[in-house]
């Protein structure tokens, strides 16, 4: 079976997020004031051939833990679809 994995990786909500800064900055120059907070992450999109959802989310995290994401500075979030 074939399924989608759908994976947002953020900065940790305690390190700084400089590009993010930098957007809400600009932001605020075109005077929308009202956007308090940006932060700026990754969204990546896998398809994966596995014989159930676990496993197919097994080969996600596998994915995210050896190569996709820096566990000192980031955090994932794993939707498995299909």
């Amino acid at each position: 079976m074939m399924f989608t994995a759908q994976i947002t990786i953020m900065p940790l909500k305690e390190l700084l997020d400089p590009q993010g800064k930098a957007v809400q900055e600009s932001l605020h120059t075109m005077h929308l004031d009202s956007i308090q907070d940006v932060r700026i992450g990754k969204h990546i999109t896998l398809t994966i051939e596995a014989n159930s959802k676990e496993e197919a989310e097994a080969h996600c995290k596998a994915a995210c833990e050896k190569m996709l994401y820096n566990p000192v500075m980031e955090t994932y979030k794993i939707i498995i679809e299909g």
